[in-house]
């Protein structure tokens, strides 16, 4: 199955020993992804301010930052191809959020993140996934 999966939950799926990243590996492994051309520096800064607060060290933010590199992507949706949608839905999400947000409702598929607020926001006309339990 197509899928978009947001910048948190792929540094997760690189980072995170925990449940999230359990979830977060498990969603990078089932399926097809397609993400907007932001998608890879949204998640080398989050690599990046991880490292820097001393969450990781230099060794795991070299190695998270190579699986950034070789992460399989089908399709990096241009700026252009969906810029009128998530500006759009500028009142309730973030100009970022709503990126991802309309690149799964072109593809009509599912966005998997780990920001809860992003999941409750009305406009999305996609299926918003989330761990379990949350």
């Amino acid at each position: 199955m197509t899928q978009v999966l947001d910048s948190s939950v792929v540094v997760a799926a690189f980072i995170d020993l925990g449940d999230d990243g359990d979830w977060a590996l498990s969603m990078l492994e089932d399926g097809p992804i397609v993400a907007p051309q932001l998608m890879p520096f949204e998640a080398a800064n989050i690599i990046r301010r991880t490292l820097v607060r001393g969450e990781i060290d230099e060794v795991t933010a070299r190695q998270a930052l190579g699986r950034l590199h070789r992460l399989a992507v089908t399709t990096y949706v241009s700026f252009a191809a969906v810029a009128d949608r998530a500006w759009e839905l500028r009142a309730n999400v973030t100009t970022y959020d709503a990126s991802y947000v309309a690149v799964a409702e072109q593809f009509d598929c599912r966005l998997a993140t780990l920001d809860h607020r992003l999941a409750r926001a009305t406009g999305p006309r996609c299926e918003i996934v989330t761990p379990p339990g949350r």
